[in-house]
């Protein structure tokens, strides 16, 4: 009986990490670089204010990757509501954010 929890808690053990070992999967810099073009239009401008409403569009470069990825995924869900980031959002692969967040995250703030 012991034997069996012991391996059941040694499988719950490894799925975990390969669970999280792949949601924390680092992107490629190289590709996030030629995905950001249209990120920089807006975030890449310093000052750059939305219309409405108004505020200051943010920063992104040197942002946490995973505040990145979750962000993304958040707009393309529609749990966060911004009609531009959403459209942005849409047209992007789980690839293709992993790729974007790598390269943002590793830009100096």
């Amino acid at each position: 009986m012991m034997m069996t929890r012991l391996q059941l808690l040694g499988l719950t053990v490894a799925a975990a990490l390969l669970v999280t070992g792949s949601a924390h999967a680092e992107g490629d810099k190289a590709a996030g670089r030629k995905l950001i073009y249209t990120c920089n239009g807006c975030h890449g401008v310093e000052g750059y204010e939305n219309a409405y409403p108004r505020y200051p569009v943010p920063k992104i470069a040197g942002q946490n990757a995973q505040y990145i990825v979750n962000a993304l995924h958040g707009y393309k869900a529609g749990d966060r509501n911004h009609p531009t980031m959403g459209a942005q959002a849409q047209s992007l692969s789980d690839k293709d954010i992993e790729d974007i967040a790598a390269y943002l995250s590793s830009l100096a703030k």
